[in-house]
């Protein structure tokens, strides 16, 4: 979260950020999505957003520790609050990304096929989905509330929460 946090502060796209610091996109997707950093990353990272290389340690943010080093750069941390942000915003992300592709694939479909049963039953369908996407997206319905989500982080984790 620290890295997308850090990358949108700075409002760079994925590939921005991996062009600047070296990385590969699918570097910078892997940690934006929590996986450790190298330390050759975690240096890269750093230097391209001037924090301290600790920023990225998950050990030091875990504790909340927020010391500063001899380059006095800061220690950035993502707070409860702006990580549910974070969340809500990716899927709503999400979501907008699967009602355009609806959009585009429905004009070219009712364009091409409107006299097809099947199309327009396939259509129907998926726009089933894509209003239960935007209810879930837009936190009206919850299909997998909060003991879920913690069930699922301590499976993941192999511990408690």
């Amino acid at each position: 979260m620290i890295v997308r946090k850090l990358r949108l502060k700075k409002g760079w796209s994925q590939e921005q950020l991996a062009e600047l610091t070296g990385l590969s996109v699918r570097t910078i997707q892997r940690l934006e999505r929590g996986q450790a950093p190298s330390l050759e990353s975690s240096r890269a990272l750093a230097a391209v957003f001037e924090v301290d290389i600790s920023t990225f340690d998950s050990s030091t943010n875990d504790t909340g520790d927020s010391s500063m080093n001899e380059h006095s750069h800061e220690i950035v941390q993502v707070s409860e609050e702006e990580q549910s942000a974070l969340e809500y915003v990716k899927q709503l992300k999400e979501f907008y990304t699967h009602l355009l592709l609806y959009v585009i694939f429905a004009v070219l479909l009712l364009w091409e096929r409107s006299d097809d049963p099947m199309v327009m039953w396939g259509l129907a369908g998926w726009t089933v989905g894509v209003v239960i996407h935007g209810l879930v997206a837009y936190e009206k319905i919850n299909l997998f509330g909060a003991g879920w989500e913690k069930r699922m982080i301590e499976k993941r984790l192999g511990r408690k929460l």
